[in-house]
């Protein structure tokens, strides 16, 4: 039953039979409900017994059909996939950018051969879905392909990285701010059970420090760690949470090594990898042992997580944390700039904001 339906419903039961006290209370209720729930999903679409229209931007992205198939294919009805289906697609794509250009016409094709529905455009899109999957590989285009979403009111999961540097990617959170629309961003390292359970009460405060490590791969289309890095930085944000004060960065052409200090004195680190071996790890360091078994553990569980966010559910990630990883990154750039010398969150963090305000500025008075 659409939703708009229930509320007229519930109106028309109102109107024709007098209520006491305790029925009042309950009508309210659901009317306050049923308010939420479309507000949430303007469109009106969302119904008990059919899954909500997802929608997809970017297909130059591996995350694209692989999540596509996670969803679609999901065949277990009590998973959180089964409250969501893929329909339509809008291809985009970076001409400047080989991981993009190369790659968007294959992954375009297996959303095809899904039964998702191609469109020409953001905007035709959004009169097909009820959410968004933000996909592109390319962190530019971000800003630009979430405004069109943001003025929709849909929620949306962003990819990462977020942006390709900070002040577009505080420009996203204020634009959405305006807008009063819900996103989240991550990587899908975070949501690994050996990670994410750095966040569980058996650990809360007892946590000394973390090393992250991971591949590190750079694009000069990017600030250095958000091309690649930022799945080691998560990984070590899932650890740690927030509160990184300052961080220092050293720089080789192969490695990567960023160690940060919290709030009361605790390290963290990161050491991304552009040679020899290499793989994803965390080394968490407790008051009774040091646990060595994080790994990345697929997909699943962060798809999982935007299912349960597009029902309703709060941020599977905060929006301020994101930012701060956002800022540890671009104060990572600022400590190579400056010749390996610490660099504090906070001084970096104002200076993006002024420039994110001004274009968000720009952006609102569009009409």
């Amino acid at each position: 039953m659409q939703l708009t339906s229930v509320l007229i419903r519930i109106l028309r039961t109102t109107q024709l039979t007098p209520l006491g006290p305790v029925a009042a209370v309950r009508t309210a209720m659901q009317l306050i409900f049923c308010w939420y729930l479309l507000s949430t999903f303007p469109s009106g679409a969302i119904s008990a017994d059919e899954p909500m229209r997802v929608g997809m931007i970017g297909l130059d992205t591996s995350h694209a059909p692989a999540f596509a198939k996670l969803i679609n294919q999901n065949s277990d009805v009590a998973s959180p996939l089964a409250t969501m289906r893929v329909v339509a697609a809008y291809p985009g794509g970076s001409p400047d950018l080989p991981s993009s250009r190369d790659r968007v016409v294959g992954f375009t094709d297996d959303l095809r051969k899904m039964g998702i529905q191609i469109v020409d455009s953001i905007e035709q899109l959004l009169t097909k879905v009820d959410a968004v999957l933000l996909e592109s590989v390319d962190g530019r285009k971000h800003l630009e392909q979430a405004i069109p979403v943001f003025r929709a009111g849909k929620p949306m999961f962003i990819d990462k990285p977020l942006a390709a540097n900070l002040t577009d990617a505080l420009a996203i959170d204020r634009l959405a701010k305006h807008y009063q629309s819900r996103w989240f961003s991550s990587s899908s390292l975070r949501f690994s059970p050996s990670i994410i359970r750095y966040r569980g009460a058996a650990y809360q405060g007892a946590i000394h420090g973390a090393d992250a490590w991971g591949p590190c791969a750079l694009d000069a289309t990017h600030e250095d760690l958000f091309w690649y890095g930022i799945h080691g930085v998560e990984t070590l944000y899932t650890a740690m949470g927030t509160g990184c004060q300052q961080l220092v960065r050293v720089s080789t052409p192969s490695t990567d090594v960023v160690v940060g200090t919290w709030e009361g004195g605790r390290i963290g680190s990161f050491r991304g990898i552009r040679s020899g071996a290499s793989g994803y790890g965390l080394a968490v360091f407790g008051q009774k042992s040091i646990e060595l078994d994080a790994k990345y553990e697929g997909y699943g569980p962060l798809v999982e997580e935007i299912a349960r966010f597009f029902s309703g559910g709060p941020h599977p990630v905060s929006n301020q944390e994101t930012l701060e990883m956002m800022t540890f990154m671009q104060a990572a750039q600022v400590s190579k700039q400056r010749g390996v010398q610490p660099v504090t969150l906070s001084e970096v963090f104002e200076q993006h904001l002024a420039a994110a305000e001004e274009i968000v500025a720009r952006i609102v008075d569009q009409p």
